[in-house]
C-alpha cells in the first residue's frame, strides 16, 4: 500500500478504493444484527418490502464481490511491496505488525475482522511470488476450488438431515434466548458486548480459515499474476478491458441474481440456501472479475480521470478507512459510550448509514492527503514495521501543486 505512486498504480488504488466501500455493505449488517443472519437473514427484524428489497440488491451486486477484490489486490500488494527478489525486506515485520492490529480489532473492536486472516495467508502468499502468471492462476484456481468443496459441499451435506419437528422448536427457542442476549449486550455497552465480540472473533477466524482460506490464499495468487500480466495496471488494451467487463458482469449478474431468487423463492430453507450459495460461490468471482474490468477500463478513459482520482485516494487510505468504518458503526450499534441501537436498525436504513459513510469518506480521503503522505493508520503501520517514525508530511511544493 505504502511503496512509491505512479500513474500506472492509480487504476490499483481506485479499484482498492472502490473495493473498501464495498464491503462495508456486506458488513454492515455484522454491526448492525447477529452474525447468524448472515446464513439466515430471517433471524433478526423484518425482511419484507423495502428491507428484502435492500438485501437483495445486497446478495446480488455485493455479496462476496468486494471482499474477493480486497483479497486480490491484497496479493498483488505483496509483489509491490516485497518484490521479486530472494530479499522480502519488511514483509514478515509488515505481516506481523498487520496480525497484531488485527487482533485487537476483532476481539475487541469487530469480530468481522479479516485482517489476522491476511497476515497470515500473506506470509504464505510471499512465498508464490516469483511463479509465473499461468502458474499462480492455476495454483488460485485449485485452491479455490478447495474452498468450493468445504463450503459449498458443506451446505449440500445439511441437506441431507432432516430435523425433527420438536428438536427444530427446541433450536429457535435457544436461538431466541441467544438473540436476546445478544442484543441486551451490544446495547448496554463495550465491556457488556466485548466475550460476545471476542468469542465471534476467535470462533469467526478459525470457521473462515478452514472454509474459506483456500479461496483467499487463491485470490491472492490470482492478484499477483494479475498484477504481473498487466491487468491491474490498466496496460491492456481498452477494447480488451470493455469485452472482459460486458461478458463478466452479464454473466456474474445472471449466477448472482439467481442466486438471490432461489433463497427468495425458498424461503431461505438449507435446500434453497445451498443452492443459492452455490451460485453466488462462483458468481461473485466472475461479477468481481467485471467489476475490476470495468475499472480498469475506466481508468483509461480521460471522462472519468477525476472519479477514479476521487476512488484512488480513498484506496490509498484503504486500512484507515476500514478501520474508521468499524469506529464509525460501533459507535452507532454498541451502547455506552454508543448509541447502542443493536438490533433495531432496519435493513433499508442500514443501507443510508452506509452511503453517509461513503460520502465521508470519498471526501475526507483526497483531502487528507492532499498534505500527508500516508493515511494515518497506513503511517502508523509502516512506522511500526520499519521501527521508527516516517516522515508523513509532504514538502510544501508537493501540496501547493
Amino acid at each position: 500500500m505504502n511503496a512509491p505512486r505512479t500513474d500506472r498504480l492509480v487504476s490499483i488504488d481506485a479499484l482498492r478504493g472502490i473495493a473498501v466501500l464495498g464491503i462495508l455493505m456486506m458488513n454492515v449488517q455484522g454491526f448492525a444484527m447477529t452474525p447468524f443472519a448472515y446464513d439466515n437473514p430471517t433471524l433478526q427484524m423484518d425482511l419484507t418490502g423495502a428491507n428484502l428489497d435492500v438485501w437483495a440488491f445486497a446478495h446480488t451486486f455485493f455479496a462476496f464481490k468486494f471482499i474477493t477484490i480486497f483479497s486480490t489486490l491484497f496479493g498483488a500488494g505483496i509483489i509491490l511491496m516485497a518484490g521479486e527478489n530472494d530479499d522480502t525486506g519488511k514483509h514478515y515485520p509488515r505481516m506481523l505488525w498487520l496480525l497484531a492490529i488485527g487482533a485487537f480489532h476483532a476481539y475487541v473492536l469487530w469480530w468481522g475482522d479479516i485482517l489476522v486472516t491476511y497476515a497470515l495467508l500473506g506470509m504464505l502468499a510471499v512465498k508464490a511470488r516469483r511463479m509465473v502468471p499461468l502458474k499462480l492462476v492455476i495454483w488460485g484456481l485449485v485452491l479455490i476450488a478447495v474452498s468450493a468443496v468445504l463450503m459449498v459441499g458443506g451446505g449440500y451435506l445439511g441437506t441431507l438431515f432432516e430435523t425433527p419437528p420438536e428438536q427444530m422448536a427446541q433450536q429457535e427457542e435457544m436461538m431466541a434466548g441467544l438473540l436476546s442476549d445478544m442484543t441486551a449486550a451490544y446495547q448496554a455497552g463495550w465491556l457488556d458486548r466485548l466475550p460476545w465480540n471476542a468469542g465471534f472473533g476467535l470462533v469467526g477466524q478459525i470457521a473462515g480459515l478452514l472454509m474459506i482460506g483456500a479461496r483467499t490464499l487463491g485470490l491472492m495468487f490470482i492478484g499477483m499474476a494479475l498484477f504481473k500480466s498487466g491487468f491491474l495496471s490498466a496496460s491492456w488494451s481498452t477494447a480488451r478491458y470493455a469485452v472482459l467487463a460486458v461478458i463478466a458482469l452479464a454473466a456474474g449478474w445472471w449466477l448472482n441474481h439467481t442466486s438471490t431468487t432461489t433463497m427468495i423463492a425458498g424461503d431461505f430453507d438449507v435446500a434453497a440456501m445451498a443452492d443459492g450459495n452455490a451460485l453466488i460461490y462462483v458468481g461473485s468471482l466472475v461479477m468481481s472479475f467485471g467489476y475490476a474490468s470495468a475499472v480498469m477500463l475506466l481508468s483509461k478513459i480521460g471522462l472519468f480521470s477525476l472519479i477514479i482520482k476521487l476512488f484512488a485516494a480513498t484506496g490509498r487510505m484503504a486500512f484507515t478507512n476500514y478501520l474508521t468504518q468499524t469506529l464509525i458503526m460501533s459507535f452507532i450499534f454498541v451502547g455506552a459510550p454508543g448509541l447502542g441501537l443493536f438490533g433495531t436498525v432496519e435493513r433499508v436504513d442500514q443501507a443510508k448509514l452506509v452511503l453517509i459513510v461513503w460520502a465521508v469518506q470519498l471526501v475526507w480521503s483526497p483531502i487528507w492527503l492532499h498534505f500527508f503522505r500516508f493515511g494515518p493508520l497506513e503511517w502508523v503501520w509502516r512506522s511500526l514495521t520499519y521501527g521508527g517514525l516516517q516522515p508523513i508530511l509532504k514538502p510544501r511544493t508537493e501540496t501547493a501543486g
